[in-house]
């Protein structure tokens, strides 16, 4: 008789499958929640945060960040609600009432800073030597045109606002002022608006027009009193990549940031791609990750935890073995008796001495003088209520003639010696 083999893996080995398996579950469930990350390369010409050609945002970006502040892309558009500066982006074809229903719920959250487009911008053209085409990295373009955002005019008041677009003659300079800050403009295509009354200059050209300004609202107007600030930019070569490849135009790009966020009070930046087609919509796995059903997911997760630990733990005491160990003569007797029944196929005769054998050896543990079935199954009713009598286990193994059947019938006979 040889004892059973060890598991195919140790504990060690399966506590380290399981771990690997839930570690990529939980894998799986962030790449699910965070997916606004794989939804397509966003660097793909036009004017937003992520762009790197002249007309993208992308050094902004990076020149907020190593300003101090807290910088976020978000394709979410739960995150049009933060408490931090938000900067938009919004195309040409912006939707006017869109825009203003947005700016009007962030009156009540916090600081916005627009950036209206200015360029037509262009992929490389085929017919570019390829010399130069070589020297293009992915998101360049070329400037082709300007382009008039007449959405602006559109938006209601207090923050709506005519822009024009100028193009200056040879013997003007396309200069700029603001923020005790001076300098050139990257062309002579300026972009500049006509203030309001509710509004002021934060920029201004050589020619005074508005290249920046921010909302403040009639004085005594609840706008005024208490609206969070809305900041304009008329003229993106102020903030954009081209316009940051100077230092001057860099540091008030900053300055417009600092002041857009309370001259710095507020120390977050979340730059929208969901206006230019970027956003990612909301799932269940997202919120699970989000307050307030964070909590019930680390409830759950814990949960979790605590049962597989649980798993690994013995329920109870170890089984005890069938009984005690069979030298080696009688272990060849018992084995060679067993070969011998098998072959003369008699095993129908077994029932009846072994629920006899049973009967005695359940009477010695009861404590009975004689083995009598009806003296067993009272001791039982006692000691096991609920159990099934004695009688019936051994008539069943008694009727039985299928080793299968003599096998499960002596079985439940050596139960009850176990559970006495």
């Amino acid at each position: 008789m040889s004892r059973s083999g060890a598991g195919t893996f140790s504990r060690g080995g399966a506590l380290a499958l399981v771990a690997g398996g839930f570690a990529l579950f939980l894998a799986l469930i962030w790449l699910l929640g965070s997916g606004a990350q794989f939804l397509g390369n966003a660097n793909n010409g036009d004017a937003h945060a992520s762009a790197k050609g002249l007309n993208g945002y992308a050094a902004l970006v990076q020149l907020a960040e190593e300003s101090g502040f807290a910088v976020e892309r978000s394709r979410s558009p739960a995150r049009l609600e933060t408490e931090g500066l938000l900067v938009l982006t919004p195309p040409v074809e912006t939707d006017p009432a869109e825009l203003a229903k947005l700016l009007k719920k962030r009156e009540g959250i916090g600081p916005t800073l627009v950036i209206l487009p200015k360029w037509l911008a262009m992929r490389p053209p085929p017919d570019l030597p390829a010399e130069a085409r070589d020297k293009f990295e992915p998101g360049w373009v070329t400037l082709e045109a300007t382009l008039s955002a007449l959405w602006s005019e559109s938006l209601p008041a207090p923050y709506g606002f005519k822009r024009e677009m100028e193009e200056l003659q040879p013997d003007e300079e396309p200069g700029w002022e603001g923020f005790d800050l001076s300098g050139q403009l990257p062309t002579r295509s300026i972009a500049y608006t006509v203030g309001e009354a509710a509004q002021e200059p934060l920029v201004t050209d050589s020619a005074g027009h508005w290249l920046a300004l921010r909302v403040i609202g009639t004085e005594g107007s609840d706008f005024y009193e208490n609206a969070h600030w809305t900041v304009f930019v008329a003229e993106p070569d102020l903030v954009n990549n081209y316009g940051l490849a100077d230092k001057a135009r860099a540091q008030a790009a900053i300055a417009l940031l600092s002041a857009a966020a309370y001259d710095g009070d507020v120390d977050s930046i979340t730059f929208d791609l969901t206006m230019n087609g970027f956003g990612a919509s909301e799932n269940l796995l997202t919120l699970a990750f989000r307050p307030p059903f964070l909590a019930a997911t680390l409830c759950l997760l814990l949960a979790l935890l605590i049962i597989g630990w649980r798993a690994f733990q013995r329920f109870g005491p170890a089984a005890a073995d069938a009984g005690p160990q069979i030298a080696f003569g009688k272990q060849r007797l018992i084995a060679n008796g067993a070969s011998l029944i098998l072959r003369a196929r008699r095993l129908h005769l077994l029932g009846t001495p072994y629920a006899a054998l049973a009967a005695r050896r359940l009477a010695d543990k009861l404590g009975l003088p004689r083995a009598e079935a009806a003296a067993i199954d009272a001791a039982l009713a006692r000691r096991l209520p609920g159990e099934e009598p004695f009688s019936r286990r051994a008539a069943r193994l008694e009727a039985a003639s299928r080793p299968a059947d003599i096998l499960g019938a002596a079985q439940a006979l050596d139960d009850l010696t176990a559970k006495l």
